[in-house]
């Protein structure tokens, strides 16, 4: 009985990392400090800031 619960227990583990991976977070992604300044500055001026301009950082 033991040596049967202990292959369930680990399958079981893998099908809910499994899981896990698939389903993903509800996290928003995360924006440093010194970026949502930035993002800030930019929207006092007036301009329209774009999804990648956040994801890169380079200008």
């Amino acid at each position: 009985m033991n040596r049967k619960k202990k292959i369930n227990q680990t399958l079981i583990a893998k099908d809910k990392k499994k899981k896990a991976k698939l389903h993903g977070s509800n996290k928003p992604k995360y924006v440093s400090k010194a970026e949502r300044e930035r993002l800030e500055l930019l929207a006092a001026e007036g301009t329209v800031v774009s999804a990648d301009s956040v994801a890169s950082p380079t200008e």
